[in-house]
């Protein structure tokens, strides 16, 4: 039998790229969001569940303020 291994990730957060998630860093946080603007999980991120916390109440604090769009507009 063969065993898969799999590709162990490092949180970028936790590596000191970003010192704190800021929900004024919209760029940021786009960066965390899908196409249709839900909030990507940690596997696809590839950040560890204590910043993936943070960083979906980041999100949603940044929606509430305007700075990021609940939802895809098109026209």
């Amino acid at each position: 039998m063969t065993t898969i291994k799999r590709k162990k990730f490092i949180c970028t957060f936790c590596k000191g790229d970003v010192h704190q998630i800021d929900y004024k860093d919209a760029q940021l946080l786009s960066q965390f969001v899908t196409y249709y603007r839900s909030i990507q999980n940690r596997f696809h991120t590839g950040v560890c569940l204590k910043h993936q916390k943070s960083l979906a109440v980041a999100i949603k604090r940044a929606r509430t303020m305007g700075l990021l769009p609940f939802v895809r507009h098109e026209k």
